[in-house]
């Protein structure tokens, strides 16, 4: 009996390491599940004229319904621990004139549940053949989970209410509720140069807010930035984003799966857009150094350009900072310039390159690998990674090759090709 026990347990343990030698690289799904709720083509959908308007302050419980469209003027603030529910299939239309904006604040809610067919949407309320990125400006969650700044709160630079605007706290399992099966698209205004509304503007949000299956599109800024805070998040797109896809600062601590970030070289400007951009902080002087460094866990994780002519306006696909953790394991990362570009501060020597690791990848039509701003550590920094025996596969191969249907015109699915062996772990 003791012989066959042994056996079994031998047999589920190599059975585990198979699995694990053997784990699909970049969005993963027995389907693909961006079908039915995502749209690549938002300035060909008619919405219906605003039924509504939102405006002002929320302070009690409000429910939004499906059969009303709502225009969303000026900043709405959410306050005074309310709830604001959605219904699957609500249309929000940001106002143009006013910079319409969603303010969650701290201790407030939102329930936004929509269903696969028939996802929430946060939208422009221009004519479709008018919009454009930044027509609104978009959504801003503000929570009590911890931030590196000193004294352990913080405002956010948007010309929002100052007696409103703060977040942080010690709750690192605040809840500020759900955001699922929702779009939000054309948002990120820019109101000066140096305040730049995001599609999702997440400060100091809790692990216990829900944050699963959000296509944010031309947004004119960040798609998602997270300032601070602690947070679990899958199946998020980024598409056509200005600036950045995913901006992680002030110690957050993120772990962020099964997501994608589709760029086009016509949707990025010259400050340097990525799809990952992380730092611990803006300056280091406002920043308690005792307190958690920002630490990025991604997995399953696809990072495309869909670039064609070589117009170089695509650059890096991470962008690290000094005093950050990043960890990027089993995703596929097609047509940047370099890889990964790490902060010329960091240096080459071990205590600062072993924060961050990337392993079982592949790095496809990459002009670079992992590189440094200071190009006299590249050769250190590069013996230092293909010394971990990482598994980074450098490819040359057509996206249609690697991906199932990386064609953004039709019902793309960007799930790994099953022909593709090095794509599925084979």
């Amino acid at each position: 009996m003791k012989t066959k026990t042994t056996l079994a347990f031998f047999i589920v343990l190599s059975t585990f390491f198979l699995q694990a030698q053997q784990q699909t690289k970049g969005i993963i799904g027995t389907a693909n599940w961006m079908n039915n709720w995502t749209n690549f083509k938002p300035a060909a959908n008619e919405y219906n004229e605003a039924t509504n308007i939102i405006a002002g302050t929320i302070d009690k419980d409000l429910k939004l319904l499906k059969r009303n469209t709502y225009q969303l003027v000026g900043v709405v603030y959410v306050t005074n621990n309310a709830t604001l529910t959605i219904e699957p299939g609500t249309v929000i239309r940001g106002d143009d004139k006013t910079c319409g904006t969603l303010v969650i604040t701290n201790g407030a809610k939102i329930m936004a549940e929509g269903l696969e067919t028939d996802p929430i949407i946060f939208t422009s309320n221009k004519e479709k053949t008018e919009r454009k990125p930044g027509d609104w400006g978009g959504i801003v969650v503000l929570g009590k989970a911890p931030i590196n700044t000193l004294g352990g709160l913080h405002t956010l630079p948007f010309d929002l209410e100052p007696l409103l605007n703060h977040y942080g706290g010690q709750d690192a399992e605040d809840n500020s509720g759900i955001l699922k099966y929702v779009r939000i698209e054309y948002a990120g205004r820019k109101l000066s140069s140096l305040k730049e509304l995001n599609g999702l503007s997440l400060a100091g949000v809790g692990r216990k807010t829900v944050l699963s299956n959000i296509q944010i599109s031309f947004s004119n800024d960040d798609s998602f930035e997270c300032y601070g805070g602690d947070l679990n998040m899958n199946n998020l797109i980024s598409y056509r984003t200005t600036d950045d896809d995913f901006d992680f600062t002030q110690g957050a601590q993120i772990t962020i799966s099964n997501s994608i970030a589709i760029r086009h070289p016509f949707s990025s400007d010259i400050s340097g857009s990525r799809c990952f951009e992380v730092d611990s902080y803006d300056k280091i002087g406002n920043t308690d150094m005792s307190k958690k460094m920002t630490k990025i866990n991604a997995s399953n994780i696809t990072l495309v350009n869909l670039e064609e002519n070589n117009q170089g306006l695509v650059r890096e696909s991470v962008y690290v900072r000094e005093d950050t953790f990043f960890n990027l394991s089993n995703s596929i990362i097609s047509g940047f310039t370099p890889f990964v570009l790490l902060e010329g501060n960091i240096g080459n020597g071990e205590a600062n390159l072993s924060k961050l690791t990337f392993k079982n990848l592949i790095v496809n039509n990459c002009n670079g690998g992992i590189t440094s701003e200071s190009a006299s550590s590249n050769s250190v920094i590069e013996n230092f990674y293909n010394s971990q025996n990482s598994g980074i596969e450098y490819t040359k191969v057509k996206n249609t090759d690697l991906f199932t249907t990386p064609n953004i015109k039709g019902n793309p699915d960007f799930r790994a090709n099953v022909n593709n062996t090095l794509a599925i772990g084979n």
